[in-house]
């Protein structure tokens, strides 16, 4: 981060990256829509390649919009650098492959994003990388997984999907520090820079799905890595060979939501915070699962290294899955989808949306209840949201 960087997290989400005045005087940054840059002439493209002059030279290698981008999310996370990619998991694909060879181990909590679970147990298992999967509050036994001379990544999140549990960053670090060469990855999508910055307690990379929250509308797809200036330079320079990279135009837009992202995450913060307790006291809930709870079993980390909470809720209806479902049908504000982080509230049933092919046996092995509800509150207003809810909840009986 620049020392000129602005400390407040508002100022930083506005001014963050930009540089001086804009061509045009335009006071938003101007989306670079090329594929290709240009040399006045053959001394400016030696200078570029041998004195390693600073400039864009191809697309698949670096956007000015882009760039403008990835400097806000490294000033807003307190990293040295930062690199946007194509979305959330081509950011962590590409990461892995940059960091991990064969013959090398990683340690994962089970807790983590299917499609990251998939990817390191299925795909990367064919490249040699070995991994092993523990429970997400047992630090002995992640401590214990740890191959010397072998293990490269300890990847987790926090919090995590659907039921919010809240990684120790403290504990993780500590783990970290006594074991050389070990490094700790840390999705942080649900928790954004504005409740949370894992870098701060010692986290090596963080990584985000910027298609939630940091996007904020719904409408772009993309994903980022924060952390070191070395390690940001390697996995950028991967990302040069996969072609994972992201358009101007979604650079654009990620910069205009990055912008409102201090505002939002607190309208969502608040809100759902108040709908958790209120979901928690309703006769038809049988269980709300929310950091921000006292009942939650990772309150006391969440409220130690968080700032606020987030904008998702999981809970358990009471009743069957059929039951469930026309709960949800009977909500009119929050619409059926799968993502989280915009302005509109979305909600699931987690047994239909991602674990549809599975049995209810089999989805329940994995912890996933047929009368499990996920929310992912937007920034409509509170009462109108509990109105809605209440009214969907009585078609219960």
């Amino acid at each position: 981060m620049s020392e000129n960087t602005p400390e407040g997290v508002g100022t930083r989400a506005i001014h963050a990256g930009q540089r001086g005045r804009q061509p045009n005087d335009a006071i938003t940054t101007p989306i670079a829509c090329t594929a290709t840059y240009v040399f006045a002439d053959t001394q400016e493209l030696h200078d570029h390649f041998q004195h390693r002059i600073e400039r864009e030279e191809y697309g698949r290698y670096g956007n000015p919009t882009v760039r403008t981008a990835e400097e806000k999310l490294a000033a807003l996370d307190g990293a040295q650098d930062a690199a946007l990619f194509s979305s959330g998991m081509a950011a962590i694909t590409t990461t892995l492959f940059a960091m991990l060879r064969s013959g090398q181990h990683v340690v994962m909590t089970n807790d983590c994003y299917r499609r990251t679970r998939q990817f390191v147990n299925g795909v990367l298992a064919k490249f040699g990388v070995e991994a092993t999967m523990v429970a997400p509050d047992d630090y002995e036994a992640l401590e214990a997984a740890i191959i010397p001379k072998k293990t490269r990544l300890i990847i987790s999140e926090s919090p995590t999907n659907p039921y919010m549990r809240c990684a120790d960053l403290e504990k993780l670090v500590e783990i970290k520090k006594r074991h050389r060469g070990v490094k700790v990855m840390i999705d942080s999508t649900f928790a954004t820079p504005i409740n949370q910055r894992p870098l701060d307690y010692g986290i090596d990379l963080v990584t985000h799905s910027c298609t939630k929250y940091m996007g904020g509308h719904n409408d772009l797809l993309a994903g980022s890595v924060c952390g070191s200036s070395a390690l940001i330079g390697a996995i950028r320079d991967f990302r040069g060979v996969t072609g994972s990279v992201l358009d101007a135009h979604s650079a654009y837009l990620l910069i205009r939501g990055l912008k409102t992202l201090p505002i939002r995450v607190e309208r969502q913060n608040a809100t759902s915070l108040a709908l958790a307790r209120w979901l928690e006291e309703h006769p038809a809930i049988e269980q709300v699962f929310y950091p921000g709870l006292e009942s939650h079993p990772d309150h006391a980390i969440a409220k130690a290294q968080m700032s606020g909470f987030g904008g998702v809720i999981s809970y358990r209806v009471k009743g069957s899955l059929e039951d469930v479902s026309r709960f949800i049908d009977a909500c009119d504000i929050p619409k059926i989808g799968p993502s989280l982080g915009g302005v509109e509230s979305l909600i699931e049933q987690p047994a239909l949306m991602s674990f549809y092919e599975l049995t209810t046996e089999e989805r329940e092995s994995i912890g996933i209840y047929d009368n499990l509800v996920r929310m992912a509150v937007g920034l409509e207003d509170l009462e109108d949201l509990r109105a809605d809810l209440s009214k969907a909840l009585d078609v219960l009986g």
